[in-house]
This record gives C-alpha cells, sequence and structure tokens, in this order.
C-alpha cells in the first residue's frame, strides 16, 4: 500500500468498529527501500548516535569537573545535553534494529513508550531552551544582582519544573491515546512514533479531538517560544542603552550559542511539524523528522563547545588530567 495514503485515511464506520479489536502494533515508514542503501542509513545514523552521546557527554564531564563552570548557566547547559542523549536515544536504537532486522513494526505498547519519552525530552529541550533565555536575560538586565536572583535553589526548582511539565505534558499524550480503541490504519508515516501522527489516526476524528491536539501543541511550542521572545525583547533594550559599541557586542555575545541551538531546534521543528500541512509527501516529513530529532542534538555539543572558550578551555583540562 502506498504510505501517502494514511494522510487521507477515513475513520472506520460502526459496522466495521464491531468487528475491530484494539491492535496490537503499528507499522513505521521505512527510511529507505533499496537494500543497498541499509548498510549506509546504518552507519550514518550510528555515526551519529554516537557523536550525540560522546559530544554532550563531554560536555556534562566538562561541567561536572571543572569548577569556574559551576554556574547556572552552565548547570543549564549539562541539563540540556542529558536532554538531548535523551531525546535522540527514543529514536535512533529503534531506528537501527529495524534496518538490521528489516522489520518496521512496533508494538502498541513500545509506541507509546517511545512516544512519551520523546515527548519527555523534547519537552524538556524547549523548556530549558526558555529557562536558559531567561537565565541571559537576568545575566544582561540585572548584572550586579544576577549571583543573587539567579541561586542554586531557583535554578534548580526551575530544571524541576520543566521535568515536571514535560512528564505532564507526556502523560496527557498518553491517556488521550489510550481512550482510543480505534485507528484510521495502523501505518505511521514516520520512521517512529510521533505523537503528532498518533493523534491524526486516532478515531473518532471530532472536533474537541483537534482542540486538544492545539492545546498540547502550544505546551510544547508557543508558550516556550513566548518566554524565549520576552527575554530577548529584554536583553535587546537593555543592550541598546549601553553606551558603548563594544559594551554591546560583548553583552550580546554571551547569547550567540543559546540563539543559535534555538534557531536550530525550532526551525527544524516547525519544518517537520507545518511540513505535513503544506506537503502530504511522507518522504518530505521523514527527512523534516530527521533535521529535527536527529542532526539537531548532533549539532548542539558543536555549537556550543566552538563558541564558549569556557567549554573549549574545561575540555582542555579535562583532557590533560586523563592522559
Amino acid at each position: 500500500m502506498d504510505s501517502s495514503q494514511t494522510f487521507n485515511r477515513k475513520c472506520p464506520n460502526n459496522t466495521e468498529t464491531q468487528h475491530r479489536t484494539r491492535i496490537s502494533e503499528f507499522q513505521l515508514i521505512s527510511l529507505s527501500e533499496d537494500p543497498d542503501q541499509q548498510p549506509l542509513l546504518f552507519g550514518l545514523f550510528l555515526s551519529m548516535y554516537l557523536v550525540t552521546v560522546l559530544g554532550n557527554l563531554l560536555i556534562i564531564l566538562a561541567v561536572s569537573s571543572d569548577p569556574h563552570l559551576h554556574t547556572p548557566m552552565y548547570f543549564f547547559l549539562s541539563n540540556l545535553s542529558l536532554a538531548d542523549i535523551g531525546f535522540i536515544s527514543t529514536t535512533i536504537p529503534k531506528v537501527l534494529v529495524n534496518i538490521q532486522t528489516h522489520r518496521r513494526a512496533i508494538s502498541y505498547v513500545g509506541c507509546l513508550t517511545q512516544m512519551s519519552l520523546f515527548l519527555i525530552f523534547g519537552s524538556m529541550d524547549a523548556l530549558l531552551l526558555t529557562v536558559m533565555a531567561y537565565d541571559r536575560c537576568v545575566a544582561i538586565c540585572h548584572r550586579l544582582h544576577y549571583l543573587v536572583i539567579m541561586n542554586p535553589q531557583l535554578y534548580g526548582f526551575l530544571v524541576l519544573v520543566s521535568f515536571f511539565v514535560s512528564l505532564f505534558d507526556s502523560q496527557l499524550h498518553n491517556l488521550i491515546i489510550l481512550q482510543f480503541t480505534n485507528f484510521k490504519c495502523v501505518e505511521i508515516s514516520n520512521f517512529f512514533c510521533d505523537p503528532s501522527q498518533l493523534l491524526n489516526l486516532a478515531c473518532p476524528d471530532t472536533f474537541s479531538n483537534n482542540i486538544l491536539k492545539y492545546f498540547l501543541g502550544a505546551i510544547y511550542g508557543i508558550f516556550p517560544i513566548s518566554g524565549i521572545l520576552f527575554s530577548y525583547y529584554k536583553i535587546i533594550s537593555s543592550i541598546l542603552r549601553i553606551p558603548s559599541s563594544g559594551g554591546r557586542y560583548k553583552a550580546f555575545s554571551t547569547c550567540g550559542s543559546h540563539l543559535a541551538v534555538v534557531g536550530l531546534f525550532y526551525g527544524t521543528g516547525f519544518g517537520a511539524y507545518l511540513g505535513p500541512a503544506v506537503s502530504h509527501s511522507p518522504r518530505k516529513v521523514v527527512v523534516a523528522s530527521v533535521m529535527y530529532t536527529e542532526v539537531t542534538p548532533v549539532l548542539n555539543p558543536f555549537i556550543y563547545s566552538l563558541r564558549s572558550r569556557n567549554i573549549k578551555s574545561a575540555l582542555r583540562r579535562l583532557h590533560g588530567r586523563t592522559v
């Protein structure tokens, strides 16, 4: 069956529903139907996974081992690195297993588990980026009182709140999916159990269901983006009041890495979730999802380590102690 048909599937009628039991598994889309490309894809995804895990672990080790980096900004960065490891670990291991076994099936329970973990770590990424924007706002707008405002109790509390909000978002998605006993079909037009794809397949396809999807999207996207935009509005307003151009550049340069990661995360995220509304090609959806779920966590460690002199110095000291 052409996987593009899954975009236009309808819910089963009452007669079909009576003869249908709860499904036991879903079918994920294959990254490529060409058998000759399977070893290449396996090597590519395995390389991305190893680079992501190693890069983010190095940042966590550098921050934890260097007293100079025991600050709120690097505390948030180490938690972002941990979330990135979890984010990519929810999808790539299953992709590697599917390539090796030439299977596309994922069990119903396995799909819900993957969706839950994806939402937890994805929401953590979004919320931590918002918290990091607030941290930069306090550092620039209230420089003299930065350490008083951003005390260990506050930044620990902000990370805990980010985790519990992410957990709430994840479990709310789970409860919504669990209430549906029927789906339009069992083919998910992605290489993992994408929450938006599952909600689109769920029956009944009602107005209230659509409202709920938009509400959950607001928790995941609109609120964090609004927090980031407001923080940078305050940052830019404060920087413009600095008299010297050198002082303005120095203040804004501390936000460079964060802005790059925010642009990468939300740029690829919009491509992954707004793309299906523009194009009904499953292959384009998969490419956008790969950019969002795999490429972004790979690049984050490079962005922070290449732009931050403190991280580079900490990594050199860490290397010096190990050799």
